[in-house]
């Protein structure tokens, strides 16, 4: 079988958009996908973790039980914005030989409208795999251009994780598995000051 590199950004995406994913309060979550963007509650000065990976989002919302977690976004977007926000983002932990020093990185971190954290991803079960998954945070111009110019269009896919936690629970892994969205690698690589 083939081995997944340690580092590598998986996703659903098309010539000119990607998928990425978030969790909501219904009050948020709710008006996004019914309007197809995002609501003037909607907070574009903070900063939004935006993750390509579906399972990964299942495992920081707890397949949409968390609090404020309970409606889960399928957000397309194009890759003209995301490509952008990789090319200038920071990574967001300090790494000795890719910065020059620790002052350097904070200083990169306070500049930069975006930063990537690379988390173990998950599996159906939601256990760690031996590989990496990508977060990416948009804060300012990016967190505002995310919203407001890249994003193409949002789907509410509640939905799909309940019935694909409910057949994981039900011990129909193959069944879950068929559900699940195809994510495939990236074909733009993460650029190499964010390979930490």
């Amino acid at each position: 079988m083939h081995k997944a590199p340690h580092r590598q950004i998986r996703a659903a995406h098309t010539d000119t958009t990607i998928t990425v994913y978030q969790a909501y309060a219904p009050h948020l979550g709710v008006p996004a996908a019914r309007d197809n963007r995002f609501p003037p509650a909607w907070k574009r000065e903070r900063m939004t973790w935006i993750k390509p990976s579906f399972l990964w989002m299942m495992y920081r919302c707890g397949w949409a039980t968390k609090a404020d977690q309970e409606t889960v976004l399928a957000v397309e977007i194009t890759r003209e914005g995301f490509d952008r926000a990789l090319r200038e983002a920071c990574l967001s932990h300090y790494v000795p030989g890719l910065h020059a020093d620790r002052a350097a990185w904070q200083e990169s971190l306070r500049a930069a409208p975006a930063r990537v954290q690379w988390d173990p991803e998950r599996d159906l079960h939601l256990n760690q795999l031996p590989y990496r998954s990508l977060q990416l945070g948009l804060s300012g111009p990016a967190s505002r251009a995310y919203a407001d110019e890249w994003t193409v269009s949002i789907r509410d896919v509640t939905p799909l994780a309940r019935e694909v936690h409910h057949l994981v629970r039900s011990g129909e892994d193959a069944a879950a598995r068929a559900l699940l969205p195809v994510e495939t690698p990236y074909p733009a690589a993460p650029p190499a000051h964010l390979d930490g």
